[in-house]
């Protein structure tokens, strides 16, 4: 038996051998075991405090501190071994890149913890839809800077020549900057929808011939629902360049009328016709108090009479029309004034 374990293998006895293979085992236990006191005692104690600072702290840790106690096993337990030179080297250079990454890895964690638990419910209750935008972009952005700087530091402690790295990096990103080129100009389309608020959700606006109401803002394009029913998507570019009309900022609907009564009628039927249409206009609940009326033109069959109302915003204007309308024809009736239509006098004359 202890000749077997004498054994030479890749410049290793196989009682070396053994014993690395039993500490990677061994850190794998210990890992696993501190995962279950985190969850089945540590999470517990935790519930029981009135702070949820510590329940997230403990729920973020574990998994990346369990990792790091795994590694630390493997790198003792291969540190115990006899291997070449450049094995050695190649070996240290992984283990400082792991490292690197699991610390990453726990920073973003706990940023991502702390944004859920804390941040985003106060977005949530604001008023703006500014910040339900930004924060999870903002988010993102953290993160991958990260990685980024876990990436930088762990080559360039693993002894990369980083500056040439950073270098290659740099002619590479103007090239994706130059393929990105449409995407970045949407991104600054989405800040700038955000900032100057030409429009927010559910408002109806006309832009590029697209008439709909605001369904979604997103960070790359908006989407609009017709009213034919369609969803339609705009590239949040075509907001910075071209003309928006946001028609649920109107403060009122102005509507212009033109009545023609019969050229029968005489001075006092036309009183009496304007006074009815400002009756109905200025009774009716939906309209503004400022009504404009004139009798204003002979036309070519008929004595025409203009009418200016404002429907207030937010109200049905097709159905406030629709009751002013039947509301001016029974009204016109009861009173015989009668509306003109093209018509033609032939006169004859007989020999």
């Amino acid at each position: 038996m202890k000749e077997f374990f004498a054994k030479l293998f890749y410049g290793n006895t196989v009682a070396e051998w053994s014993i690395s293979l039993l500490i990677i085992v061994g850190s794998l236990v210990i890992a696993k075991l501190l995962l279950w006191i985190t969850k089945n005692v540590l999470k517990k104690l935790t519930k029981k405090s009135k702070t949820k600072l510590d329940d997230l702290i403990i729920d973020m840790l574990e998994e990346p501190i369990a990792f790091a106690m795994v590694l630390f096993g493997v790198w003792y337990a291969l540190r115990l071994l006899t291997f070449p030179e450049n094995v050695t080297t190649f070996i240290e250079q992984v283990f400082y890149i792991l490292i690197v990454f699991d610390i990453a890895w726990l920073v973003n964690r706990l940023i991502g913890a702390i944004v859920k638990q804390y941040l985003t419910p106060l977005t949530k209750k604001s008023k703006s839809d500014l910040d339900d935008q930004l924060l999870p972009l903002l988010v993102k952005g953290i993160k991958i800077t990260i990685w980024v700087v876990a990436i930088i530091v762990g080559l360039n402690n693993a002894g990369y020549n980083i500056g040439a790295l950073l270098a290659g990096m740099g002619i590479g990103g103007l090239a994706l900057a130059m393929a990105a080129k449409d995407s970045v100009t949407n991104l600054f389309g989405g800040f700038t929808i955000f900032t100057d608020k030409p429009f927010i959700l559910k408002d109806r606006i006309v832009v590029e011939g697209v008439d709909g109401v605001v369904e979604e803002i997103g960070i790359r394009s908006t989407k609009v629902r017709t009213l034919a029913g369609r969803i339609v998507t705009i590239p949040n570019s075509t907001f910075t360049n071209g003309i928006i009309e946001n028609i649920s900022s109107e403060p009122n609907r102005k509507i212009v009328l033109n009545l023609g009564l019969t050229y029968d009628t005489d001075k006092n039927g036309l009183k009496k016709a304007i006074d009815i249409l400002k009756k109905i206009v200025t009774q009716h609940e939906s309209t503004e108090e400022k009504v404009l009326l004139s009798f204003n033109a002979f036309n070519d069959f008929a004595l025409n009479i203009i009418l200016i109302y404002y429907i207030k915003s937010g109200e049905d204007n097709m159905g406030v029309q629709t009751d002013i309308n039947l509301q001016i024809l029974e009204d016109f009736n009861e009173n015989k004034l009668e509306f003109a239509f093209p018509t033609q006098t032939i006169f004859t004359q007989t020999a």
